[in-house]
């Protein structure tokens, strides 16, 4: 470290867990942003801030007006221009600290990119909205023996935990199946900001932890916690599960393409989103999203529209959106609206 990083680190430095030494340690760190929303933004500036020497921020979303409530990386300008999020996430970062190396890539990470966009990371951190996108995260984590942090937060609620190969249980040993039905998201049940920031603020501590490589520190259990309702619980996620594909049996389902769901063109301007085999529930979907905009249904089909898109759900999950020939949007849309 020079002089200038010597001051600007300085109060970090000071702290006993990190003093100089660790500093080094964050310096030549390259870590990972995946999905640069309510949690993500929150990571990426807190990363930075702390001094990781490269941090790359992956999504395929833009900035909205709606999104600035809670994702503190973007501004007005980001949300008029309709920037897409890893593009404007760069351009503040590096606004914010120059000695990091912020790269912000505008993919919809899937199987046959992965490997390819985090090649060479230390650890990642999960500010996704999708299970989906979670499990190949974690195939890709165990595969590779690379340490990540998982979270999630809507309404007041958040959860997070920390998965290091080989040293306790990994997602799959908790959740071996995606949740069935229809999911709570932000943009159907609301998410205040404390709440997002509670939960980004673990989940960076505990990437400091593992960059520093201070395991005996991270928490080690399954961390839930209720701003708004004070509800703080951990509970001990316990050993791996014997029969978890991924860890145990090392069968990457996500990783090797063959549990995604995939989307398809479908038409002129539109996608066709064949999800796994989910009920949903009708009648529950319209009483959450009549408020958003126009909805209407049959036993056969459900269609909400929120312009300029459409979604035409179907009983078993598969959707046909319209409005766009892009399968990131098209399937950003679906874990908004429908969940995933």
């Amino acid at each position: 470290m020079d002089a200038r990083e010597r001051e600007r680190y300085s109060r970090q430095i000071l702290y006993r867990h990190i003093g100089e030494t660790g500093q080094q340690k964050l310096l030549a760190s390259r870590v990972a942003v995946v999905g640069c929303g309510a949690l993500g933004s929150q990571q990426a500036s807190m990363l930075v801030r702390a001094g990781v020497g490269e941090l790359l921020i992956v999504d395929r979303d833009y900035v909205e007006e709606s999104n600035l409530q809670r994702q503190t990386l973007f501004d007005e300008n980001d949300a008029a221009q309709s920037l897409p999020k890893a593009v404007a996430a760069e351009a503040h970062l590096r606004e914010a600290n120059s000695g990091v190396k912020v790269r912000g890539i505008v993919a919809d990470l899937t199987a046959e990119n992965i490997a390819e966009i985090l090649s060479g990371i230390h650890a990642f951190v999960d500010g996704t909205d999708n299970f989906e996108t979670r499990y190949l995260l974690n195939d890709f984590s165990v595969q590779n023996n690379v340490s990540w942090v998982y979270g999630a937060a809507v309404g007041s609620y958040g959860v997070t935990m920390t998965i290091v190969p080989g040293s306790g249980p990994c997602l799959a040993c908790l959740f071996p199946e995606p949740p069935s039905g229809i999911n709570t998201t932000c943009d159907t049940e609301g998410i205040i900001n404390a709440a997002a920031s509670a939960v980004a603020s673990i989940q960076v501590a505990e990437i400091l932890k593992l960059l520093l490589g201070d395991h005996n520190a991270l928490h080690g259990k399954l961390l839930s916690l209720d701003v708004w309702e004070n509800r703080f619980q951990a509970v001990n996620p316990g050993k791996p599960a014997e029969d978890c594909q991924a860890c145990q049996k090392r069968e990457f389902a996500y990783l090797s393409g063959s549990r995604a769901a995939p989307v398809t063109l479908c038409g002129r301007n539109s996608v066709q989103i064949h999800e796994r085999k989910r009920a949903v529930d009708f009648g529950e979907l319209e009483q959450r999203l009549k408020p958003l905009g126009e909805v209407r249904s049959n036993p056969f089909v459900f269609q909400f529209t929120i312009a300029p898109y459409q979604m035409t759900i179907f009983p078993d999950g598969r959707a046909i959106i319209q409005g766009t020939t892009n399968p990131g949007l098209a399937r950003s849309l679906y874990a908004r609206y429908i969940g995933a």
